[in-house]
């Protein structure tokens, strides 16, 4: 049985117009044990003007370790998302990411199929999907860094379409980070689906969804950026963290919510089920 951890996703400082050092200085204040930054490539005016929480894949990724140990933060993961199908959008940059969280002690890159190109085949698609994961697994498994499938996008929104893509790469690099979230807003069963991947969990984006988003979305998208507060909407969280504890791997539930408030909340209540 895996031990159930949890951590705070860096979204959740997004619309706080911050920069990622103050990102961590809220996780560690409110007593998360993890974070989970978002890196980008290249420069962008935002973030290095202070305004934005993600960090560039060009800065040394010893300095976002060091940032977070001081604040006693270990990192879960880095969100690398990109379209998988994709390989000039997204093959160097996913690799990269993958080097970077070797370094900075991050256990798991999480990406997904993104959207795909209006002029390929949905053959065409995952031929070039499986060349950026075959081409990204080389590299996370010389590192020991996983690679986190999550269920984002239109081939993934369904526990079909995501084993799919799973099993386009034999390699022990590769695993899945299920969105509880996203997968709720396809119109699925999270907790069948969670079942479903336990044995092969590596992280899990713990998001809500309220009731208001679920009357206007459920069934017509295929994910969605945050959530609400965990508890304040309508996943079962005691039922995803009984599931998660029968994983074999101990498993980080990363809350991707829209502010500070929402993620002192969500923390709350998850340590109030456990």
């Amino acid at each position: 049985m895996g031990k159930i951890s949890f951590g705070m996703n860096l979204e959740a400082t997004r619309h706080h117009d911050k920069p990622f050092e103050w990102g961590l200085d809220q996780a560690a204040e409110m007593g998360y044990e993890y974070v989970e930054p978002m890196v980008h490539f290249g420069r962008e005016l935002m973030s290095e003007a202070g305004y934005f929480h993600t960090v560039s894949l060009f800065n040394d990724p010893m300095a976002m370790r060091e940032m977070c140990e001081k604040r006693g933060l270990k990192i879960s993961g880095l969100q690398g998302h990109g379209p998988l199908g994709r390989p000039d959008y997204h093959g160097e940059y996913l690799k990269m990411a993958i080097r970077s969280a070797a370094e900075c002690g991050a256990p798991v890159v999480n990406t997904d199929e993104g959207i795909k190109a209006p002029w390929t085949t949905e053959e065409e698609d995952f031929v070039l999907i499986r060349y950026t994961l075959r081409e990204a697994a080389f590299v996370a498994e010389r590192r020991g860094v996983m690679i986190g499938l999550e269920c984002h996008a239109q081939y993934s929104q369904t526990p079909d379409g995501l084993d799919r893509i799973y099993n386009l790469v034999d390699s022990p690099a590769i695993g899945i980070n299920l969105d509880t979230g996203n997968a709720y807003l396809a119109g699925q069963d999270v907790y069948q689906w969670l079942e479903r991947v336990a044995d092969r969990l590596v992280h899990l984006h713990a998001k809500d969804i309220s009731i208001e988003h679920s009357d206007a979305e459920r069934g017509k998208v295929t994910g969605t950026p945050v959530g609400c507060a965990c508890g304040d909407g309508v996943i079962d969280w005691s039922r995803v963290i009984e599931i998660c504890r029968r994983a074999p791997r101990d498993i980080v539930m990363s809350v991707e919510c829209g502010s500070i408030d929402e993620a002192r909340r969500s923390l709350e209540h998850l340590q109030s089920l456990v």
